[in-house]
């Protein structure tokens, strides 16, 4: 295997229980693995049923060492890699405040214009932007805000899908 570093987006599935989210953070920092996004969220209240998209990063051996101890969490119900899986869709929300008066502010609308992120908020010397769209593409956003008086940015975490007809159900290990 490479000692490559590569990203991951893996995507699990696990009971809405007090607790749970607990043990999979738990996970991550007991055995020194990064998470760079995680979202929650329930998808099947009936079944109380709770999806969990996280990134990560490591070799390709510390990802399959990650994908089969998240499987083996008691809670758990399904653990797929979105990364390696196929063609997947990820989005990410962001709100940014830009405090700048004069050219800068009406640069900082230009741009957002760009972006497609949309004014939420404003007062005489400030912004916030919203945007939604690949994780890159908000980096690059708040790159180009840094001079022109970046003060805060606030980001939801990745949310994933796989595309096409694949689908991720309770019970399935895709790794």
């Amino acid at each position: 295997m490479s000692n490559v570093i590569q990203t991951a987006v893996i995507a699990v599935l696990i009971e809405n229980e007090a607790g749970a989210l607990g043990r999979v953070v738990g996970l991550f920092s007991g055995r020194g693995y990064n998470i760079e996004s995680l979202t929650v969220s329930v998808v099947d209240p009936s079944e109380k049923i709770s999806r969990i998209t996280i990134v990560t990063s490591g070799t390709p051996m510390v990802i399959a060492q990650i994908k089969a101890q998240l499987a083996r969490i008691i809670p758990v119900h399904g653990v797929t890699d979105l990364t390696a899986s196929g063609p997947y869709v990820a989005r990410e929300m962001a709100l940014v405040k830009v405090i700048s008066t004069g050219d800068a502010r009406t640069e900082g609308m230009r741009i957002a214009d760009a972006f497609r992120a949309r004014i939420v908020d404003t007062t005489a010397g400030s912004f916030v932007f919203e945007m939604t769209g690949a994780p890159e593409k908000i980096d690059a956003f708040v790159d180009l805000m840094r001079p022109l008086g970046l003060a805060e940015v606030s980001r939801t975490g990745v949310a994933a899908i796989a595309r096409g007809l694949e689908t991720f159900h309770s019970n399935q290990e895709s790794f």
